[in-house]
């Protein structure tokens, strides 16, 4: 936020002043010491003199990248001026790292910035460390990312740790090393090649590891217990994995590489927290002290679509030290992975939430019995058990609703003679005037026509801070000349067929230009923008209800099981509004 006093700059305010990003202001302060001081604000939100800034700026000639700045494909920052300098190129890249949001993450780096947000501020040395320094804290994935979850540690941690890794295949790990060299901190890293159970290259680092970033590879799982000598290692201080243990197996194999406070996240699998042949393993973690927490996060996080995944949090503790409970946390019922915690102080809120349907820290005793079942929803207080009368009164709202979205589907006519229509690019409406490209950079107007991330459709801006949010170019609009709703119908149908070759998962400013439109008069847009737009507002509408049929499902399916709801189904009374057909299909 910028201060109220005009003489006062926090470092967002000196990055969006310069055009960089807030990354690239915080690298500033670290590298030089003649970087102002703050004269205000707090530790967290510091604020600068304008006057000192701007005198800084203009005596390293950094203030010169303002008037210099282009425009990349993506709309991210290029610096044009001194093309050589290491230094620029070295803050360009900080710029277009740092410029990415939570919503332009795809579900794999949504997961790795989660787990690396979990590890403690002490796992990263004071000082920026020295590459061949032995005693420079080393943050560690055994399993192999491809470099994601090295590249969030470098994040997080920047170049007060070093990190090591190893992929099973030749592929990953130059993947890896193609990711960690854009590393705008230059973090220190070493990647090897092979499977770390059976052919550990980095066994150097056992016992010394400040963190472990650690996701079970699932093409190993089959044949993980059938290679390794598994009583003959160890690394199974907790017991032997069985047969089927993969995932403990790499739980152990992590924890194997922690120095004393040294903390491993591992993503798993829900089936591990309650497999019978991994029962002793989790009795001897939870036994030890060393498991710290177990975190349910929601559908949608993690490389693989739909899957399920639970974080484990390890931490090898001193003798002396005793850990009563393990926090059982369930995040399951977010309906966005965006909205699971990504910075440390996000996390540590969290724990300190009363809610018991959510968070709850259990006794290890109380894990111990049975089969040490350590699903967080076992183990946290039951929801609000919604009564039959109040299922039925949603059920009731849900049925009108679905029987005036379906009234209000459109039909539409045949065209009396088959269109002839010419096309001309977006190119060329840009060239003559109609519209204009801009970065991503740019605060949407309503109306403006919005080009998602992911690979999510154009929008149309609403004029709200949602238009903000996983934005790869904004095209600004001639209201008088082009229907914006008419432009993204339009442009959806013609994108689809073209390549993504960006992080972003949007086409680049190239491709945009391509793209061809109907060359139609304004009264014919509106037309077809009419009508695009009415299908859109169904189509949220629709989406929307989905979901709310899927919560009362999962609710009524929760009140049979709790007793809240008999299974006795109430007779459907007919409508003048619907068919039996069609009653008994909602």
């Amino acid at each position: 936020m910028i201060p109220d006093d005009p003489d006062e700059l926090t470092a967002a305010a000196i990055a969006r002043m310069v055009g960089v990003g807030r990354a690239a202001v915080s690298n500033w302060r670290r590298r030089y010491p003649e970087f102002p001081r703050p004269i205000g604000g707090s530790p967290t939100s510091p604020r600068f003199s304008r006057k000192e800034v701007e005198a800084w700026l203009l005596a390293t000639g950094k203030g010169h990248q303002l008037a210099t700045a282009g425009q990349t494909d993506t709309g991210t920052g290029h610096v044009v001026s001194s093309p050589n300098s290491q230094e620029e190129r070295y803050d360009e890249r900080m710029r277009r790292l740092s410029e990415r949001g939570i919503t332009d993450l795809s579900p794999a780096e949504l997961l790795a910035k989660a787990m690396a947000s979990l590890l403690p501020r002490s796992t990263a040395a004071e000082e920026p460390v020295i590459k061949d320094d032995a005693d420079a804290p080393t943050v560690l994935d055994p399993a192999g990312s491809h470099g994601t979850l090295l590249m969030a540690a470098a994040d997080r941690f920047g170049e007060h740790v070093r990190l090591a890794g190893q992929e099973s295949e030749e592929v990953g790990a130059a993947a890896a090393t193609m990711l960690l060299r854009q590393n705008p901190y230059a973090t220190p890293y070493e990647i090897e090649v092979g499977n770390s159970l059976t052919d550990n290259r980095l066994r150097a680092h056992r016992g010394s590891a400040a963190g472990v970033l650690c996701q079970v590879p699932a093409d190993q799982r089959k044949r993980t217990g059938q290679t390794i000598d598994l009583p003959a290692d160890l690394r199974w201080e907790f017991g032997v994995p069985g047969a089927k243990g993969h995932e403990l197996a790499w739980v152990t194999h992590s924890y194997a590489y922690l120095r004393p406070n040294g903390v491993a996240v591992i993503a798993v699998s829900p089936r591990t927290c309650t497999e019978s042949s991994g029962r002793d393993v989790r009795a001897g973690l939870v036994r030890s002290g060393a498991l710290r927490e177990v975190i349910t996060l929601p559908k949608g996080i993690g490389p693989r679509p739909n899957s399920e995944v639970c974080l484990w949090v390890l931490q090898r503790l001193p003798a002396s030290t005793d850990a009563p409970t393990v926090r059982m946390i369930d995040l399951s019922a977010l309906s966005d992975p965006a909205e699971v915690p990504h910075e440390f102080g996000a996390w540590q809120r969290l724990f300190g939430n009363p809610d018991p349907t959510i968070i709850r820290s259990v006794p290890r005793p109380d894990l111990l019995t049975g089969d040490t079942d350590l699903r967080p929803s076992r183990h946290l207080a039951v929801r609000a058990k919604a009564s039959a009368a109040e299922l039925d009164q949603v059920t009731d709202r849900l049925r009108d609703l679905y029987s005036r979205i379906g009234e209000g589907l459109p039909r539409f006519t045949s065209p009396t003679s088959p269109p002839r229509r010419s096309y001309v690019s977006i190119g060329e409406m840009e060239r003559l005037g109609a519209l204009r490209i801009r970065s991503r950079e740019t605060t949407p107007r309503r109306g403006d026509l919005l080009l998602r991330t992911l690979g999510r459709p154009p929008a149309v801006a609403a004029g709200t801070e949602a238009d903000e949010s996983g934005v790869a170019h904004v095209v600004q609009v001639d209201p008088a000349r082009l229907d914006s709703h008419f432009l993204a119908g339009f442009l959806q149908a013609d994108s689809h067929s073209l390549p993504v070759a960006n992080t972003l998962g949007a086409i680049s400013r190239e491709d945009l230009r391509r793209c061809l439109i109907p060359d139609v008069g304004y009264a014919e847009q509106r037309r077809y923008g009419d009508a695009f737009r009415h299908l859109q507002g169904l189509q949220a509408a629709l989406a929307a209800l989905a979901r709310i049929s899927a919560s009362l499902i999962d609710q009524t399916i929760h009140g049979l099981t709790t007793g809240a709801v008999a299974p006795d189904f109430i007779p459907q009374q007919k409508t003048g509004n619907s068919t039996e057909g069609e009653t008994s299909e909602l």
